[in-house]
């Protein structure tokens, strides 16, 4: 079947798709680049009515929805953080290719597990090499302008978008620093990780140290090394732009996904494939080149008090992988020490 030249993706074909809101499976042309899933109307279609962000991806599952189904190798589910879509293709190889290409671009490695033949996974390397470049040219959606304490209290405040952040280090060398922060036994524990950057490669400095080629690869590390107990920490953004209705057929009498005209650009545009951004380092990247974080948090001296205080990352900056502390050294909490305001007037003691 003929497909549109014009669009860049690593594999497509015709799917069927079920969300959390939709009462029946609709038909689209979809395709897969980077960590986004296009749909189309048709496949000779360039702008696309619908896109699904994989960076929120938690797991596939071949459960047929709604309980037994004669032909169950047809279907397979996408599990992300916040919803679960459905999916229904023509057969089992198709639902195989989708998944496989899934996995290789969310893990980097091609998956050996599944029902591929070698031709398969040829194409699903060449698919590993495009997106380990396409990453390698691009910031994490996970890194952040923030020091240290905003970090803890973004981590705190918006646990449902994940528990895994990167943020500036305080050494001016070009690395990072990874603010992590999990619930064991109740209780919150927050820890700070060093990337050193040397070369062209970062190293984790854990023991032994890690090597990675990109920021992308240092997240990767933290997830698969952690039986994926770290997620990134995203911002919820996913949120339709086109408005869209089915429409019955008069030809075979099936529902077809229609576009509103009130919404229907006149000019459809560039194709769906993420541009490459052009070589830079990262201090020159502005803010448009990035998702926007959030807006800074207002320091509140009681909640400061529930965290190990950081010294200013430019002096003396404490991680779990650093030489700088020693492992018998106390953790200083008080929150005075980084307030250079006054103190409160002493009140008279009621008589």
């Amino acid at each position: 079947m003929a497909t549109n030249s014009k669009r860049s993706h690593y594999h497509e074909s015709f799917v069927e798709k079920k969300g959390p809101q939709d009462l029946g499976y609709k038909k689209f042309w979809a395709g897969l680049h980077g960590l986004t899933i296009y749909f189309y109307n048709t496949n000779r279609d360039i702008q696309h009515m619908q896109k699904l962000d994989l960076r929120t991806f938690v797991k596939l599952t071949d459960e047929p929805p709604g309980g037994s189904i004669r032909d169950s190798s047809i279907y397979f589910n996408l599990v992300l953080r916040h919803q679960v879509i459905n999916f229904k293709v023509e057969n089992l190889e198709s639902r195989e290719m989708w998944k496989g290409f899934i996995l290789t671009v969310i893990e980097l490695q091609v998956p050996r597990n599944l029902t591929l033949l070698p031709g398969h996974l040829y194409m699903m390397a060449e698919a590993l090499t495009k997106e380990e470049e396409r990453r390698s040219h691009e910031m994490p959606a996970c890194y952040l302008e923030v020091n240290r304490l905003q970090a803890q209290l973004l981590l705190e405040r918006y646990p449902e978008c994940g528990n895994l952040l990167l943020r500036p280090s305080g050494n001016g060398a070009g690395g990072v620093s990874v603010t992590t922060r999990q619930i064991i036994n109740g209780s919150p524990k927050v820890l700070h990780y060093k990337v050193n950057l040397g070369g062209s490669k970062y190293m984790i400095d854990v023991e032994p140290p890690h090597y990675c080629s990109s920021l992308d690869e240092v997240v990767n590390y933290f997830v698969q090394h952690t039986n994926k107990s770290l997620l990134p920490f995203l911002l919820d953004e996913d949120y339709e732009r086109v408005l869209g209705y089915p429409e019955a057929n008069n030809e075979n009498g099936e529902s077809e996904w229609v576009v509103s005209t009130a919404t229907r650009a006149p000019n459809p545009g560039p194709p769906p494939s993420i541009p490459k951004p052009p070589r830079q380092t990262r201090a020159a990247l502005s803010s448009l080149d990035r998702p926007c974080p959030p807006p800074l948090l207002p320091r509140n001296p009681q909640a400061e008090e529930d965290y190990v205080i950081p010294i200013a990352d430019d002096q003396d900056d404490r991680y779990v992988n650093g030489e700088v502390s020693s492992p018998s050294r106390p953790v200083v909490t008080n929150a005075r020490n980084l307030a250079k305001t006054p103190p409160p007037p002493t009140m008279p003691r009621p008589g």
